[in-house]
Order: structure tokens, then C-alpha cells, then sequence
């Protein structure tokens, strides 16, 4: 695009001053401002703001907020406690794996910077005997999950397929496929594995004004995790623009697809149970939970607003509420803690684009550098100037015609590692205490006995979610270690 189309759709736009200084800029930095601006979608970005804006202003009154919010109707919700049933579900997602027809997306753009570490989060090591990082348990249960199907489902060895979209960030991007290729892609074949960015958008000035982080640079931040569904629709990288993620997943065939986020170190990745039951349910879009722990837990809740499906922030549900039991369980009537844990249809991801514009982003008001455009001086401002807008993974329920929720148990799923180490919740210390309690339960539940202070950290190729330890029946394990393969166990007796 010629500088004066540019120029003349700038100002139309009301964004004309990101071209200042454009006379004093050389010709590389001309070169990359022009790039930039070319593919920034400026009408978009505009529309958005005025939607942030405009629902952002309406005032509602508290009372008429509380009074739209009702927990889940009866049925929308099943729980994992119903054993017959989740054998069930568990069989019509292995077969669904099985088939090739399952595709797990995460959601992995951020960095390790509350852990002390500028790495991708994935890369962290939680203190775990192995040392593996959050990306290798996944990917090795991936790997674990394919054989499992294969072998319940009479496959060939190594026909079964799960196609893994991993979401970075700009500043993520390198250091995540670099990671994956000096670990040789944890055993996965690197085809499978595709790797993807996640948006951004421009930072606004309280007016809606782009802001430049230099005077040949827009300052930009990431679009939320709900930018995960345009991202979808991206060009999968600069050498690449032809394919996206909904074009790779149409030409493998891939129906379903779970997405979940890199930080929970307890997720069961393309969790068959969650895929069976979310098919049963002809879910278009799902939901896993976790039971609130009280009602004063700070946690978002999936619930409805009105008559659509929503995650309701635990600010917006009065005390009443919070409190509020089902007279038939006496359980809380809003319980349904969110994770970030998400089914949906292939078809339903490629129909987002069409209500996509209904969505408001939400506004996060920050302190944000910027050039000032008198001066050409970089300002790094003490108190708020400015604002991000971001859209969250679940803004899509509203709008999903067939919804279903499945409460899982916390202990067995649900780990989060968002604070530096020592904190006390939700840090690697309580990651690593979860994940080796979990593999104790896998044992005891097969028939042996651990004894007091034994940790014994069982490879996710070895077992997904507890099966194929058949053989430590009545054994006694008396040493901890990490056991690479069941033979293993023995030397722990």
C-alpha cells in the first residue's frame, strides 16, 4: 500500500498521528511502520473500542445483575462421581480418538514472569524427581492417550493421531518451538504439532487514540485468551499464510477438539471421558468445573445470565447467592468453578467468526510507555494512561446453541501454577505436592501400599489416568524414585 492510501485511511480513521513522524523516520523504519499499519485492521480496532466502551457504560443496577443470574438448569450439568457413566463416555472418546477424529488446542502464550522466569510457562519445572517441564507431561500423555486407543480400540500401533495446536505469543514463539525441538518434540512426531500466535491489538489512549510505542512502532498487547478464535483463523506464521488452524484441522478430519491452558499441571489432555461426554451430549461447546471450595471462593462460576450460558465473576453474585444450596443436594447451587478446560466442535469454531463482532472486549486500564507526540521523548507514566482490550476464552458461551458442563473432582484435575515459588497456593510447591499425591491414589487404587514419606513420580507413559498398573497388586512400596515403565516399580518395593 502507497504511503498516501495509507495516510488517507489513517485519517479517516481519526488515527492519523501514528504517521507524525514519518519525515524523520530512515527507510528501514519507514518500511516497518508501513508494514504494520498495512496489516493492522484500523476500522476493527475503532469498532472495537466503541463496543468496550459502549458496554462498558451501561449501568445496570446490581440488584437487576443479580437477580439475571441463575445457577445451571437441571441436566445441563453431570458430574464424574456417576462411575457407570464415565465408563461410557470414556469408551465413546477413545473411540472418537480412535477414529482421528480429536484435536487438542493449548493455550500456552504466557511467560513464567510471577515464577521468577522470562521462559514460556510450559518450560517450567515444577521440582518434580524427572524434571520435566509442564510441555513434556502433556505432550507425554498425548503419547500415552494414542497408545491407550490403539490398544482398546484395536488400532495398529502407532495409527492413532492426536493433532496437538499449540498457542504462543510473539514473545514466546521462538523459545516455545525451539524447546520442542531441542527435546525432539517429547517423543511426538513433529508434524503433528503445530504451532500458532495468538492476536494483538493496539493500546489505546482513554479516547481511543493508538498509541506508539516508538515513533516507527505501535505499542501492541495481547488480545486475551479469547483471542484464541481468531487466531484460528490466522495465517499459521509469515512462511506459511496459506494454512490456518481450522484449515488444518478440516483436512485431518478433526471433529472435536479440547483446549485447555498450559498452567495446570494436572490436565488430562484430550481427556476421553470429557470428549465422550461432551459427544453424548451433542454439546456444540463444553465446559469441565471444579467444585468451589466455599461459597467466598474467589472464582469464576459457569452459570446462566438470563437464559444464556455464561461465566459469572464471584464480584457479581451477591452473598446471598454465594450461599445459596440445592435443597435436593444440599451442594452450593452456584459451584461450578471455571478452569479454563473447554470442548468444542470443529463446526462450532469455525462458526464464532460470524457472532464474533457481538462480542465486547473487556478494558484493562494500565500504565503504558508511549511516545509523546509534541516532544518524539518516550513517556513511561506513573498512574494508569492508557488501556488494553482483551477478549476471554469463555465470552462464546452465550451464543453456543448446545451447552453441558462436567464437574470433575479438583484433586484429580485441576493444579494451577500461577504464583512464584514459596508462596503457599497455587505455586510449583503445590503443583509438584498434587501431581505426586495423585500418583500415590493411581497406585493405592490398583492394590498396593505406600508407605509414609515414599514419592513415587509414575511417567505419563506409563500411565494417563491410572490404568495399566495391574501388576502392583499387594506390593509394598518403600523407596521413592521415578519409574519410566511399570517394570520399574519393582525396585521400589
Amino acid at each position: 500500500m502507497s504511503f498516501d492510501t495509507l495516510k488517507q485511511r489513517y485519517e479517516a480513521a481519526g488515527q492519523g498521528h501514528l504517521l507524525k513522524f514519518w519525515p524523520q523516520l530512515s527507510k528501514g523504519e519507514q518500511s516497518s511502520l508501513t508494514d504494520q499499519l498495512d496489516a493492522l485492521d484500523i476500522e476493527r480496532v475503532n469498532r472495537i473500542y466503541m463496543k468496550a466502551i459502549s458496554a462498558e457504560k451501561e449501568v445496570i443496577d446490581p440488584n437487576t445483575v443479580a437477580d439475571s443470574i441463575q445457577p445451571l438448569p437441571e441436566g445441563a450439568s453431570e458430574s464424574v462421581t456417576n462411575v457407570i457413566k464415565v465408563k461410557e463416555w470414556r469408551q465413546i472418546g477413545l473411540e472418537a480418538i480412535a477414529r482421528g477424529e480429536v484435536g487438542v488446542l493449548l493455550m500456552a502464550g504466557g511467560q513464567g514472569t510471577r515464577l521468577g522466569s522470562s521462559a514460556p510457562k510450559g518450560c517450567y519445572d515444577i521440582g518434580l524427581p524427572s524434571h520435566k517441564s509442564l510441555f513434556q507431561y502433556q505432550a507425554e500423555r498425548i503419547a500415552r492417550l494414542q497408545t491407550v486407543a490403539e490398544q482398546e480400540c484395536n488400532k495398529s500401533a502407532g495409527s492413532v493421531i492426536i493433532p496437538w495446536y499449540v498457542m504462543t505469543s510473539g514473545p514466546t514463539r521462538r523459545d516455545t518451538q525451539n524447546f520442542f525441538k531441542t527435546n525432539k518434540f517429547f517423543g511426538l512426531k513433529a508434524d503433528n504439532v503445530i504451532f500458532f500466535e495468538q492476536g494483538t491489538l493496539p493500546c489505546l489512549t482513554m479516547d481511543g487514540k493508538v498509541l506508539l510505542e516508538t515513533p516507527s512502532r505501535v505499542a501492541v498487547a495481547p488480545d486475551g485468551n479469547g483471542g484464541v478464535y481468531a487466531a484460528t483463523r490466522s495465517p499459521l506464521s509469515a512462511t506459511d499464510k496459506s494454512h490456518t488452524v481450522l484449515s488444518n484441522l478440516a483436512d485431518r478430519k478433526v471433529l472435536y477438539v479440547h483446549a485447555y491452558c498450559v498452567d495446570n499441571c494436572l490436565v488430562r489432555v484430550a481427556d476421553p471421558v470429557f470428549i465422550g461426554y461432551s459427544i453424548q451430549k451433542q454439546a456444540d461447546c463444553a465446559a469441565k468445573v471444579v467444585p468451589k471450595t466455599s461459597p467466598t471462593e474467589s472464582v469464576g462460576v459457569v452459570a446462566c445470565r438470563g437464559d444464556k450460558f455464561s461465566v459469572v465473576e464471584y464480584s457479581e453474585i451477591s452473598k446471598e447467592q454465594a450461599e445459596k444450596r440445592d435443597p435436593k443436594t444440599g451442594e452450593l447451587a452456584f459451584r461450578a468453578g471455571n478452569i479454563a478446560n473447554h470442548f468444542y466442535t470443529t463446526a462450532y469454531l469455525n462458526r464464532v467468526e460470524s457472532f464474533e463482532h457481538e462480542l465486547a472486549f473487556h478494558i484493562a486500564r494500565k500504565k503504558i510507555p508511549h511516545v509523546d507526540l509534541e516532544t518524539g521523548q518516550v513517556v513511561k507514566p506513573k498512574a494508569p494512561n492508557g488501556m488494553k482490550l482483551e477478549l476471554f476464552v469463555f465470552d462464546v458461551f452465550p451464543f453456543t446453541e448446545r451447552f453441558a458442563v462436567l464437574e470433575v473432582e479438583r484433586k484429580e484435575e485441576f493444579s494451577p501454577l500461577k504464583n512464584a515459588p514459596g508462596t503457599g497456593s497455587d505455586d510449583p510447591e503445590t503443583s509438584r505436592t498434587d501431581l505426586l499425591t495423585q500418583h500415590q491414589r493411581f497406585l493405592e487404587s490398583a492394590g498396593a501400599t505406600v508407605k509414609d514419606g515414599v514419592e513415587i513420580e509414575i511417567s505419563p507413559l506409563v500411565s494417563y489416568a491410572g490404568e495399566g498398573l495391574e501388576p502392583v497388586k499387594g506390593k509394598t512400596f518403600s523407596k521413592s524414585g521415578l519409574v519410566e515403565s511399570v517394570e520399574e516399580l519393582d525396585a521400589l518395593v
